[in-house]
Formats: C-alpha cells, structure tokens, sequence
C-alpha cells in the first residue's frame, strides 16, 4: 500500500473530549469523532471514538497502517498529584536540592506566599557516598557496600519510583548508570530513572527535578499505555502506536514508557503543530494559535511556520502568569500558554462579588449543566448555550442532548441572584470574562517572548475556539482569523503531520575561542546514533536527517541562546563563523551583540527525525460572491448584549468564494463558528474560513 492509500488515525484524550481522525493518505480526511472522556478508563472513550469512525469510513481497523496518539493525562497527574510514591538518590551531601531550588521566592513581596511543595519530601531523599567533578573524573568511586543500607531505607519508606541525580553525571554516567542495575536486578519492581538519560544537562536543581518528574509518572503510565496498545490489539490493531510528544514529534511507545515527562502537554502539541503546517500552507509569516478545548485554552506564537519553542517549562504553577511558582522541567517543548479557560470551566461569583471563571472544570463528568448529566454549576458552554451560539440539535454530532433551560437556571442560581441579573446577563458576563482572560494571556504571553499581537492572524480550533475566536481576537487588536478545516478535532488531525524524533541535549562547556573540535564531534556521533536509535522505532524505513545545534552566551550570563549549526563534523575554521551566527541572532534578540566579551557554550543539542508531511497549497485570493442563508437564528449579539437575527449555515454546503456578513453561525460536526456582527467570513480555496474584522459594523 503506498503512502496515498494508507489509512492513519490519531486520536487526542483530553480532560473533557476526546477526538479521532481518520485520514487516508497526506490529507483526505475520512471520519471524525468527538466523544466525551472516559475519565475512570481514558482508553475506552478512545476505543469507542476509534469504532466510530472506522463505522463511518466502512473501513477496518486491521487496515489502518498508521496510529498516533496524544494525551493530557501525564499532565493531569503531575498537576493532580496523582504520580506513584518517589524516593530520589542524590550525592552524599546534596539531599536538600529539591527543598533549596533556586535560591529564591518567586514573589519577593508577597507574605503570604504559597509555595509549589516538591514532589518528593525530604524523609524519602536519600543520599550515596561517591563524587565525580565537572570534567568527569571520579573523585570517591562509588561506595557499593552501602548500597545494601540504602535499599532497605528504600523498603521502609515504601517508594514505588526511584529518580538518581548525582553531581556531575551529565559528564560522567558511570556511577547512576551502575546504581541504576543494582536497584534494577535487587528491586525489579520499582520503575527507575537516571538523570544522564532523562536531562543530562548542567544545573542540579533542575536536572533532578525533572528526573523527579518523570519517576512519578513512570508507573501510572507504563500500566496506561500497555492497557491502551493490549486493548487496541485485541480491536484488530496490528501497526505501531506513536505517541505524541511535547516538543512537536512523535516516539515510539517504548520511548513513551522510559520517558514519560516527554508527554507532558503532548495533545496542545499537536493544535500548534496543525496551526505551523496551516501558517506554512497559506504563507502567513505570524501567527497566534488559539485552541480552545472542553478544560483550557492554549496560545502559542508561531513565526515563519514554525511554532516557538524551548528547553524548559514549568509544570503546575502556583500562580499561572509568575515564573518560578511552578515545577521546572528541562525537556524539548512547543512553548505556549495554557488557561482554565475552556468550555467546561467553572463560572462563580467571589465573596468579593466578583465574576470569576476557571480554572475549576466541570470535565466529562458531570460537564456542564447543559449535558444534562448531573452537572449543576454554571459553565462556559452553558454561557454559550444560553446566548444561542450552539445550535443544540447538532453538538457532538447530535449524539449529547443540550438542555438549554438547564443551563439557564444554574446561570440565574449562581450568579444572576448575585449580581442581580437575568440568564442572558449572567451568560453574557461569563463569556467575557473568559474571552478577556484568554486574550490577557496571549498578550502576556507576546510581551514575554517580546513580540506584538496586532500584525498577526490569528488560527482558531478546538471544540470552542471557533466559538470564541472573533470575541478573544477583537479583545487582542488581532484583526484576522483563519478557521481551518475540521477544527473541532485541530490537535488530532495536527498529530498526523508531526515527525517522528527524538531530540538530545547534553552538557559540555567550553569557551568558543578556546574549543576542541574532536570531543565535540564524538558526542555529536554518540547523541546522532542514540537518537537514531530512538527515532527508527517508530521511523520504520523512512529517511531520517538530524539537526546540530550550540546552547551559546557570554560569559557570566545564566541563560544560553540556541545557535544551529551545520550538519556535519566541525572543523577549527567553523569558529569564526559560530561567533558570527552568535553575534547576528544576540543582536536580533538583544539588539546589539556585546564587544569584548568572551562567548562560551554550555550544551550541544542535536535533534534526529523523519521529514513532516507537506501540504498543497492554494493561495491564490478566489473571488467573493454574498450567500443568502436559508435559515437565521436569534442570537445575543456580542457587542451590544442585544437579541439580534444571525444568518445560519452548514459548513459543508460553502464553497470557496462564499462570503457572509455577520452576525452568523457557522456550524459543522464538532464546532460551530461565531461571526460576530463586526466580522466578515468567507471561504479560501484551501477550504479554510477567513473572518476579517471591520470595525465600523460594530459602530453601528
């Protein structure tokens, strides 16, 4: 079967949905499924989902020759804290790492400051008797008489994970590498991680951190995926299952299972990856992504196709927007931000009386009132419904029934009697609280990364992005906003054009003028066999390229500025043109670069992948004719909270070309798209919707 004729499916599990896709060949598009999570069993709901649309394509399961799957739930049990019990093993004299951290607060004035309690506490941090120094050389060799004792405190405190971070093991792995086959052969039933294969980086504090991590999720989801690959194999499957990863690739299941952390935040990965691969298609060289799902929203800044990315993130942040509150985690990663703001997030009323929303969720079970399946506290998607933006005979495919008089009355209860408004008020007020807390943080989030809004455009998908989309771009200055096909299930379909890859990073400091090229280019020839390795698992017979890159910075400063090198063995005349490249991207970031300082280089990463699909592209501006509607619908303007006649239309009978003025729905199988009476909509010819903003409609 060629690569056209082949049947792939992704399916994403998140907090409040799940979605399947299943695609033949680069980019038909078969069946789609969006069915609520299963949250006692999350792989059920994805079964159910993958029946659905093998049902609906009148194709087998046993047929499909490609399967991705992304998940939030390694996420959902580090910020749940629903991990296994972890025992870390450090240098003999380094047992406070996790509890000293930074050094810092993460709000200098804040008495009454709550800080993010570590994972592991410090009656199960456990120390050995070795030391290797920062060049590698073994010190105190490391004590295996000892280990006997340590293996029983090990017993007693009742540890099901253990993570090892010894001093300098980024240089020098041998003595976590021996430890870890002690515990191994003496204690197979407890799942170990080794920092010099989970973050061989330089900085203890976040190398064990992010070790910590990855032991307390190994457990819950090694037994996750193996149920979840047992179960789909029972179903007919007989092809590899690729996991979705947090830097924008996919892995093999096996690799899932030694390196869970790598799926944290996996299933937002692949919205952006789809908004890069939608940017790239329609030549768009700034983009704000913007999926909105059941549980949160997710903004990621996108430049020349390429979503930004980075080396670390934070992981259940006391206070969302303040750095430093949350767990840090030094793994490849699409950066972006990510909200309690979704359509399942909570609406109330605070003794201070005021509105607020998220980032509680109703989830799948009970969801929103409007489910009518136990829920009774007010939501978004009851906003939503009251306000007449859903149309309730075609949500989830008209398979989950919508009582609108339900999410009205929890709407009054809660917060109209509150604040003393009707239904429609209350819903109005809970929609733009949500959408102002969703373009605050993509604004936040722009001047974070020194960039502005206002010149991009804006892609929207999700169950709700599409909803939302004009209301959070109006309140951003955004002006544009792209709607992309099937944008109900945009993370899963994004799944289908990742690669496969695996990236490295690892530590050797040296200054630039002073660097011996020979030892750098055997580390490169190690990490590109490694991450071959990796990458061929699930790679198969593809062809596989690798990416060299330079973690560089002046001396004395504490963060590092990645610099791509070429693909090939160094040589001694390359130095001049790294302090060039250096120079030129310190002054794209920075300005102007800084004479006189020496340039030093801390780590070296090299990223091994499969070539990402490619998809044709159509840019050519088709010629707009108005479409009469053949039904309207009473909505609540979003503008002025009037009742106004919005013209109403089924997605699948547009046509490139078709233009409409709104205020309109746009409703199709998993979502329905809000023209806000300010905007315009109409069809390209790569079959996306474009609304374009023109503020004098709204002045009217």
């Amino acid at each position: 079967m060629t690569f056209f004729q082949s049947l792939r499916i992704a399916i994403d599990i998140g907090g409040t949905f799940t979605d399947t896709v299943l695609v033949r060949g680069q980019d038909e598009i078969l069946a789609s499924s969006k069915d609520l999570t299963t949250t006692a069993n999350p792989a059920d709901g994805a079964r159910e989902g993958a029946k659905q649309v093998m049902q609906q394509s009148g194709c087998g399961l046993d047929e499909v020759s490609g399967f991705i799957h992304g998940t939030t739930l390694a996420t959902n049990a580090l910020i749940e804290r629903q991990g296994a019990c972890v025992a870390t093993i450090t240098t003999e004299g380094f047992r406070d790492i996790l509890e000293i951290g930074y050094e810092r607060r993460y709000s200098q004035y804040d008495i009454n400051l709550n800080k993010t309690e570590p994972l592991v506490p410090r009656e199960r941090s456990f120390t050995v008797r070795e030391r290797i120094d920062v060049g590698g050389n073994v010190l105190i060799p490391l004590d295996d008489a000892s280990i006997d004792n340590l293996i029983s405190s090990i017993d007693a405190c009742g540890a099901e994970a253990i993570a090892i971070c010894l001093l300098h093991s980024y240089t020098n792995p041998l003595h976590e590498k021996n430890l870890g086959e002690v515990l191994n052969k003496k204690r197979p039933q407890l799942a170990v991680s080794i920092s010099s294969e989970v973050s061989p980086e330089a900085r203890e504090f976040d190398r064990l951190s992010t070790t910590v991590a990855n032991a307390y999720i190994q457990p819950l989801m090694k037994d996750y995926l193996e149920k979840f690959a047992n179960g789909f194999s029972e179903d007919g499957l007989n092809c590899p299952i690729l996991i979705m990863t947090a830097g924008g690739g996919m892995c093999a299941i096996d690799t899932a299972m030694r390196f869970p952390i790598r799926l944290v935040e996996s299933g937002p990965a692949g919205g952006a990856i789809l908004a890069a691969q939608i940017a790239s298609q329609a030549g768009l060289d700034e983009v704000l992504s913007l999926d909105i799902g059941g549980t949160t929203a997710k903004l990621c800044l996108i430049d020349k196709g390429v979503a930004q990315t980075s080396r670390q993130f934070e992981i259940a942040r006391a206070e969302r927007f303040i750095k430093g509150s949350g767990i840090p985690v030094r793994i490849p990663v699409i950066e972006m931000i990510e909200i309690g703001a979704g359509g399942g997030s909570i609406a109330a009323v605070d003794r201070l009386g005021r509105l607020t929303v998220g980032p509680r969720s109703a989830g799948s079970d009970p969801g929103p009132a409007a489910f009518d399946r136990g829920g009774n506290l007010p939501t978004v998607t009851d906003a939503d419904v009251t306000l007449g933006y859903i149309p309730t005979e075609t949500f989830a495919e008209g398979r989950l029934s919508i009582n609108v008089d339900a999410a009205s009355a929890v709407l009054v209860r809660d917060i109209g009697a509150a604040l003393d408004l009707d239904a429609i008020g209350a819903a109005d007020g809970v929609s733009r609280i949500v959408d102002e807390n969703m373009s605050s943080a993509g604004r936040i989030h722009a001047v974070e990364s020194g960039k502005d809004l206002e010149s991009r455009t804006m892609i929207a998908f999700g169950g709700n992005g599409p909803l939302h989309a004009t209301r959070v771009a109006r309140s951003a200055g955004v002006r544009r906003i792209v709607i992309p096909a099937n944008p109900g299930v945009g993370s899963a379909l994004g799944f289908l054009f990742a690669p496969v890859s695996f990236e490295i990073v690892r530590s050797h400091y040296s200054f630039l003028k002073r660097l011996d090229v020979a030892p750098i280019n055997q580390l490169f020839s190690e990490m590109a066999e490694e991450a071959a390795a990796i990458v061929r698992q699930g790679a198969g017979d593809q062809p596989i390229f690798t990416q060299r890159s330079a973690f560089m910075r002046y001396h004395g400063q504490g963060h590092e500025i990645e610099i791509i090198l070429p693909d090939r063995s160094l040589a001694d005349d390359d130095l001049d043109d790294l302090i060039s490249d250096f120079e030129d991207e310190y002054r794209r970031q920075f300005s102007r670069p800084v004479p006189g300082m020496e340039i030093e280089i801390l780590n070296w990463g090299l990223k091994a992948a499969t070539r990402p699909a490619e998809l044709t592209a159509d840019t050519t501006p088709p010629s707009l004719r108005e479409v009469t509607p053949s039904a309207t619908r009473e909505i609540v303007c979003d503008i002025d909270g009037t009742k106004k006649s919005a013209a109403f239309f089924y997605r699948d009978t547009l046509t490139p070309g078709d233009h409409i003025h709104g205020p309109a729905l746009i409703t199709e199988a998993q979502t329905t798209t809000l023209v806000s009476e300010d905007y315009s909509a109409h069809v390209d010819n790569m079959g996306n919707l474009i609304l374009i903003h023109h503020q004098e409609r709204g002045a009217q």
